[in-house]
Parts: C-alpha cells; sequence; structure tokens
C-alpha cells in the first residue's frame, strides 16, 4: 500500500505562545464590560490587602464574550495558578476530588460549562466551597465508609452559556455573579485595533468600522473577522480599506449588520413560507434542515438581539424590522415603490 508522504508542520512554539498572547494578559487591558472590571478590581483589591483568598466567581453570558479570559486573569491578578478544566469531563467524584487535592492555597479551578455538571458530582462542591472539604466515599455495602479530605483555599470560577439550567444551591454559593453583555462597537473597535496590532496589520478606520459593525457585538467573531480580512487582503487586494473589508465580508455572505446566510434563511424560511409566522422551531428546523437546539442557541438571540424575531406562545414571528431588512412587502402594507 502506498503510504502519504509525511508533511512536516510549519507551526512553531513561538507561534503558539503568539497566538495566545491575543487575549489581554491584566485585568487593566481588558476593554469592554467596565462595571464587571470595577467589581472584580474591588474584590481582587481587598482579597490582597487582607490576604485572603478570593472569593468564587460565576460568569454567564453568550459565548465569545471573554468568560475565559476573566477567569485567567483572575489568577494573574492574584499571583496564583490556574488549573483549567470543563463540567463534561468530571465524570465521576474521584476526578473531581484529583483535581480539589491538588490545589495549592489561593490557586483558581476553572470550570467551564458548569451547568452540564453531574447533579450528583455537584453536592461534593458544595462542602468545599464553603467548608474547604470534601467528604469521599470509599468501597460500597457494608464496606463503605466516608472520609474527609481537607483542601486548601482556593477560588472556583466557572462559566455558563446558559445560567438558569444552573441550581439554586450551586448559584447561591457564589461571593460574585456576573452577566458579560454583548458589546458596542466602539469597544470592538478598542479591541480589533489591539488585535490588529499584535497581527503587524494595519487597518484604516473606515475598514475598522466595517468589521466592528458585522461583529454580532462579540469579540471573539471581530477577531476571527480580522483574520479572515487580512488573509483576504494578502491574497486580493495590497491594502486594508473599506472596499476591501466589504469584498472579504461578502465572501463569507456576512451583511452590514452581521447577519450570514443562515440568519436570512431562517428570516426568509418564516416569511416567504409561514407568512411571517408565527410558527414553530422544530417547523423551522424541519425547514432547514437543521437542529432546533442550534437554531435556538446560535441563531435566534442575535436576531432578536436585532429585533428581527420574537417568540410568542404560538412560537417563531418575524417583525417588521425583518420585512425591511429582507426588502420583502409585508402583506396587507401598501408598495410605496410602485
Amino acid at each position: 500500500m502506498k503510504q502519504h508522504p509525511f508533511i512536516e508542520s510549519t507551526f512553531t512554539k513561538k507561534d503558539t505562545v503568539f497566538e495566545v498572547g491575543l487575549r489581554p494578559q491584566h485585568l487593566n487591558e481588558f476593554v469592554g464590560q467596565e462595571l464587571i472590571c470595577e467589581r472584580l478590581n474591588v474584590m481582587i483589591g481587598a482579597a490582597r490587602k487582607r490576604n485572603e483568598t478570593l472569593g468564587h466567581c460565576l460568569f454567564f453570558g453568550p459565548p465569545g464574550l471573554g468568560k475565559t479570559t476573566l477567569a485567567t486573569l483572575l489568577a494573574k491578578s492574584m499571583g496564583t495558578n490556574l488549573v483549567s478544566t470543563s463540567a463534561p469531563a468530571i465524570e465521576k467524584p474521584g476526578d473531581l476530588a484529583g483535581l480539589l487535592t491538588t490545589l495549592e492555597e489561593g490557586d483558581v479551578l476553572f470550570i467551564d460549562e458548569i451547568h452540564r455538571l453531574n447533579k450528583a458530582i455537584e453536592e461534593y462542591l458544595y462542602s468545599a466551597m464553603e467548608d474547604f472539604s470534601i467528604d469521599i466515599l470509599i468501597d460500597s455495602g457494608a464496606n463503605a465508609r466516608s472520609v474527609k479530605l481537607k483542601l486548601k483555599p482556593f477560588t472556583l470560577a466557572c462559566a455558563t452559556t446558559r445560567q438558569g439550567m444552573i441550581t439554586a444551591p450551586l448559584r447561591s454559593r457564589f461571593a460574585l455573579t456576573c452577566r458579560l453583555d454583548f458589546y458596542p462597537i466602539e469597544a470592538l473597535k478598542k479591541i480589533i485595533l489591539r488585535t490588529a496590532s499584535l497581527l503587524n496589520f494595519d487597518i484604516d478606520p473606515q475598514g475598522l468600522h466595517e468589521i466592528s459593525s458585522r461583529s454580532r457585538g462579540t469579540p471573539r467573531i471581530a477577531n476571527n473577522l480580522l483574520r479572515w480580512v487580512r488573509d483576504f487582503s494578502e491574497m486580493k487586494s495590497d491594502g486594508c480599506g473599506k472596499d476591501t473589508v466589504v469584498k472579504a465580508l461578502e465572501m463569507l455572505t456576512i451583511d452590514h449588520l452581521g447577519l450570514d446566510e443562515m440568519d436570512r434563511k431562517i428570516l426568509q424560511v418564516i416569511i416567504e413560507h409561514y407568512n411571517g409566522g408565527p410558527v414553530g422551531l422544530k417547523t423551522v428546523g424541519i425547514a432547514l434542515g437543521e437542529d432546533e437546539n442550534t437554531l435556538e442557541e446560535v441563531y435566534e438571540p442575535y436576531l432578536i438581539l436585532l429585533g428581527f424575531l420574537k417568540r410568542t406562545p404560538r412560537g417563531r414571528e418575524a417583525t417588521t424590522k425583518a420585512y425591511q431588512h429582507m426588502n420583502i412587502i409585508k402583506k396587507g402594507e401598501p408598495d410605496y415603490d410602485c
């Protein structure tokens, strides 16, 4: 059998460090979410002044807004270590005990997607967060016995996109709960400028505005679009002005409000197939060949934020703004262009 030739990677250790460097390295470099940063500065300053462990923190909100970054900055601000994991990776109490017992005093344990943590394992967190101890059951049946493990004081930082799925007992044990909101255009411009400087990429003010206005209020999307524009400008153009940015994003079928092809398909199906709704989400998913959970969690929030879609007891319904954006005349309204 003919074997494929070995392909050597050109991705160096230096490149890896460089990519990680796109994240803010200090809390004062974190752009946007000013109120949250102010709260964290007070909390961190007070803990350092009293030489105490930082209180437990919960960050929630849509993906890509900086929840993981803030948890990382907590550890850096306190001068301690960060141990990261995700809730689905903790399959049994022993996994959690292994993580907790390796923490040094003041370390930050970051658990992503905390709402997916097994409820039986979650109960072990209660005593760990309050008393810095954990009870582990060894063996079973007549030989079963409980062993109390003493833990060093630590900080639990958790992130979730679905706060409502976190149980009340766990939620009440966090000293600080922060909701991250979508970023305004001016904040996104600062983030894009910072990323562009790290990438050694020059972009003019008009191009900067085009990217920030199409980033759906999300820094992660803004940085991804900037990388794409950089690639496009290197291959298709000599500069990075407004025209280059528009052409690059049109290739991704992203319009001036940040709507992509699937967003427009959702609105088109509701408007043209179901007279603007109301229509059930499952029906829309079948019509588009897309999972309804994906529609609800990925696409709907931004459409609702823009006022293009609304949820009703009978289903989803397109608004007048959606008709106008799609250039479709709503039935019963006069066509003033005639």
